[in-house]
């Protein structure tokens, strides 16, 4: 359905999206993450055909943006960051404004509006000003404008950014009920919502792409270590003691006192190994009893924060690498012309003697002869 080949965008000399592919499939709902400046809001408004590519190309259901725009964007439905909308407009006569502007057909304008402001649930507003509406309503009135037209696509820009949860939650529900007919790209900044509404994720750092997968397997690909949280009564004080009787332990640390008396430590081993089992056969041994054993669960926040540091860290190693080369190169230059000065002092001063030693031999030469 989208299909983004080898994208850049250039601003003189600041590079904002360099050389990034990826596809989305037809009725997938892919989530586009990144920090602040990272390029997803550029790389939306290319996909929507709002800005131009400096290279590359982008295919929307067939058809290329930069050869066939009109065609590529009829596909498109976008709900931009910010909620742009005309605050004297009724929120009807703003989704009727968009559907002429759209092109639908007359005949069933009328129809496809009514339908619209039904899914998005905007019936009890649909004939208040726009201006006097609640940002919840505000985000369903423009989320209402990308919808209209029936678009294969739809591309939403941070669709629930400054709303309650309680207005998350219902534009949350709103995009999975989008999802079973649209084709959907969105950003967003809050990682729990992703995880639970999106299928794939690209996680974009710089202007480049850092991954490509499933909120899933972005969790586990980035699970370095296993970590258990065991609650227990110690009668004994014999927890922080039976660690060399534990294979595997790489830390046994105390955590905190709870109320009823028991106490919580955190375990951590290797990521390939589930020490649950052993501890629930070595601790009654031990006289310990375990009111509580859980696994901490990587999540999708846990994945992009290390993706996004390590990106930082290959980064800041590469720099450090190419100044050393850059100094190693320096230095290789400066010691080849120290040499080549050397060279050229040692010829001049080969030169100078075999010129005197020339001058001797004349000198010598005429006085013979006037003998």
């Amino acid at each position: 359905m989208i299909e983004v080949k080898n994208i850049t965008k250039k601003y003189g000399n600041f590079i904002a999206v360099d050389n990034i592919s990826f596809d989305v499939k037809d009725g997938e709902i892919v989530g586009l993450l990144g920090p602040n400046g990272a390029g997803k809001s550029t790389t939306m408004n290319m996909i929507t055909g709002f800005i131009e590519a400096t290279e590359g190309n982008i295919i929307i259901n067939g058809y290329d943006i930069s050869k066939k725009p009109g065609k590529a964007k009829k596909q498109i439905g976008y709900m931009p960051e910010g909620v742009p909308s005309y605050q004297e407009l009724t929120a009807k006569e703003f989704v009727k404004y968009m559907a002429e502007l759209k092109m639908v057909d007359r005949k069933n304008r009328k129809e496809e509006i009514e339908s619209v402001i039904k899914q998005t649930g905007l019936e009890e507003v649909q004939n208040k000003l726009i201006k006097n509406l609640s940002r919840g309503y505000k985000q369903r009135v423009s989320m209402a404008g990308a919808l209209v037209g029936k678009p294969d696509v739809l591309i939403l820009d941070e669709p629930t950014v400054g709303l309650d949860p309680k207005q998350i939650l219902e534009i949350r529900n709103l995009i999975k009920e989008l999802g079973k007919k649209h084709t959907i790209i969105l950003s967003s900044h809050i990682l729990s919502e992703v995880s639970q509404i999106c299928e794939r994720v690209v996680i974009i750092n710089k202007g480049r792409i850092v991954a490509i997968d499933t909120p899933e397997k972005l969790e586990t690909k980035t699970q370095n270590k296993n970590i258990i949280y065991v609650t227990v009564e110690d009668k004994n004080e014999r927890m922080l003691s039976i660690r060399d009787k534990i294979k595997n332990v790489e830390e046994l640390e105390y955590v905190k006192d709870n109320e009823d008396g028991t106490k919580q430590y955190k375990i951590v081993s290797d990521a390939k190994i589930d020490l649950r089992k052993t501890l629930f056969d070595i601790l009654p041994k031990e006289d310990i009893t375990i009111f509580e054993l859980k696994k901490a669960e990587v999540s999708l926040e846990d994945a992009f924060m290390k993706l996004i540091d390590d990106r930082q860290e290959n980064i800041n190693k590469n720099e450090e690498e190419m100044i050393i080369d850059k100094s190693e190169e320096e230095n290789a230059n400066k010691a080849d012309n120290e040499q080549q000065t050397d060279k050229i002092e040692n010829n001049v001063e080969e030169s100078i003697e075999t010129t005197n030693s020339d001058n001797d031999t004349t000198t010598k030469q005429e006085k013979g002869g006037k003998e």
